[in-house]
């Protein structure tokens, strides 16, 4: 195993101990917020770890075909996955007691426009999408990336969608006023 190949190895298992132990902390149980998750938590987890299954299976069974191959990619893999480790874990810090792993408005919560707020509505899945778009690099494989890439980023688009439902019903005109000024994952885009 290379050097690199270690390297993402390490980064790979820090995200995935990383996500139990925000699943495991940052739940919102009823009796302290409004849960409104609709599944989206079990549906996220299944869909990328599902893909993430199948795309690697793929990987042994389809030849490399992006351009750059392992000198390009695989690099590019890592410095992408630094990036999404970093801002998914800036913008759950932010949060603080705000942030809940299911789709829930804690009794005490407050709309957050600071920090990576202020660019995005979503810094915490943006961070998470970057993570996601790094291991369908990192299999340099259009195939495997199109397994690994696109049923979880749609996953995500939906879990979006139910936690915005659930921030205008408790933030109301706030939430609209910033949603009207703030994107919701990529800043000036979307």
């Amino acid at each position: 195993m290379s050097i690199q190949e270690l390297l993402w190895k390490i980064l790979t298992d820090a995200w995935v101990l990383g996500e139990i132990a925000v699943a495991i902390f940052t739940y919102t149980r009823p009796s302290k917020g409004k849960v409104q998750d609709r599944g989206t938590q079990i549906l996220l987890w299944i869909v990328i770890f599902g893909s993430f299954w199948i795309g690697g299976w793929m990987h042994s069974r389809f030849p490399f075909d992006m351009p750059g191959r392992q000198h390009v990619l695989v690099p590019l893999a890592i410095v992408l996955i630094i990036a999404g480790l970093t801002i998914r874990a800036t913008a759950i810090f932010t949060l603080g007691r705000g942030f809940s792993a299911n789709v829930a408005v804690r009794t005490s919560q407050t709309l957050k426009r600071t920090g990576l707020y202020r660019f995005v509505r979503h810094p915490s899945y943006t961070g998470l999408e970057i993570i996601i778009l790094a291991a369908g690099v990192h299999s340099r494989t259009w195939a495997c990336f199109a397994v690994e890439f696109i049923p979880p980023t749609l996953a995500l688009l939906y879990r979006i969608h139910v936690e915005e439902i659930a921030l205008r019903r408790a933030f109301g005109a706030d939430y609209e006023d910033y949603a009207r000024t703030t994107k919701r994952l990529i800043p000036g885009i979307y």
